[in-house]
């Protein structure tokens, strides 16, 4: 009984936290909006509250509707708060199951597929090859550069672009490796033509989320382009650029957005001008997470992180199963999700 009334005291604690956190997230981003675009309207203010209130059962949620209206220049019913997806959505229809995509060596268990640049995997002490045979310490770096000069190392749960490492043969040491923590030895990827045109050095990453729906239906709900700068080994949170991409045509949008979701029309280091460029076989690109989500249903919405390859060959460099972001793409391309029914599941 004790036990069980001081879980429900933490679990409250947690739970004002985790909306606490959202919304100081919140507000500080929709003050860098504003900072370029201005005040947002009170209109969208006030209808955010209400919808939150009458639609969400909570004004709460309301913080994430002001930065969706704030870049859209608009109010749209049918988004979903970020804070509503991660603590109503992401548990009813993804449970446990979300978070196996954090424990990057059973992404080949998972979905047996060569899209994923697999090399290797650490856990627990012992390395094996993708295909789970284990290697002895001492073949590991011959096994690792036998195919390729450079290899990249992700550490279990490595957000935010953080635990990536590069590692040639010539400054890989297992030990040091080893530290790090149980992880994934991926082949580098060297990317197509196209995406070294707009930025070089670091590999760019599309995003797309995909859905699945009760009858086995596999649907592309959105999609965007993350670029690195010229000083990044690749694509990080703290200095990525992202532009949105028509999903249907793979059309790179006019508009980007920098750290603070400030507009840009071209790359700050290259000056690509990004208007209208298409992404390169970009239906392959939807087929291939169309197809291994069908492999894991049991994670209704999945983020996946891909390229195309300088052979025009899609990588999948890791999927998303957990609170995968959805905030860039509700608000400059939403609402994604709007026939879903997803307002209703609190009721639940």
């Amino acid at each position: 009984m004790i036990r069980t009334k001081a879980k429900k005291v933490v679990d409250k604690v947690l739970l004002r936290l985790y909306h606490s956190n959202h919304k100081k997230e919140a507000t500080n981003f929709l003050k860098k909006i504003e900072a370029q675009k201005g005040k947002t309207n009170p209109k969208f203010i006030k209808l955010s509250n209400q919808y939150a209130a009458d639609v969400f059962g909570w004004v709460g949620y309301s913080p994430w509707l002001y930065v969706y209206s704030a870049i859209s220049g608009s109010f749209k019913e049918g988004w979903i708060p970020d804070n509503y997806y991660g603590k109503v959505v992401v548990p009813a229809l993804k449970g446990q199951y979300g978070d196996l995509d954090d424990l990057n060596a059973l992404q080949n268990k998972i979905f047996a597929s060569k899209l994923f640049p697999d090399r290797a995997y650490y856990v627990n002490g012992l390395w094996t090859t993708a295909d789970y045979a284990v290697i002895p310490q001492k073949k590991v770096a011959e096994f690792l550069f036998k195919t390729s000069p450079k290899i990249v190392y992700k550490t279990d749960n490595s957000l935010r672009g953080l635990g990536v490492h590069f590692f040639s043969k010539d400054n890989f040491e297992i030990n040091k490796v080893m530290a790090l923590g149980n992880g994934i030895a991926q082949q580098y990827i060297k990317q197509h033509a196209f995406f070294n045109e707009i930025v070089s050095g670091s590999v760019a990453t599309i995003r797309l989320t995909t859905y699945i729906d009760e009858d086995g239906e596999v649907s592309l709900r959105s999609g965007f382009l993350r670029l690195g700068r010229t000083t990044d080994t690749h694509v990080k949170s703290l200095t990525h650029l992202r532009v949105p991409l028509n999903t249907e045509t793979g059309e790179i949008c006019k508009i980007g957005y920098d750290t603070n979701m400030h507009t840009i029309e071209k790359h700050p280091d290259s000056n690509y001008v990004f208007n209208k460029s298409i992404i390169p076989h970009f239906n392959k690109c939807i087929a291939s997470v169309t197809n291994l989500h069908k492999l894991m249903p049991f994670s209704r919405t999945i983020g996946w992180d891909l390229i195309v390859d300088e052979n025009t060959e899609v990588k999948i460099m890791e999927w998303n199963g957990g609170h995968n972001d959805i905030k860039f793409g509700e608000a400059t391309q939403g609402p994604c999700y709007a026939d879903l029914g997803w307002e209703n599941l609190w009721k639940k």
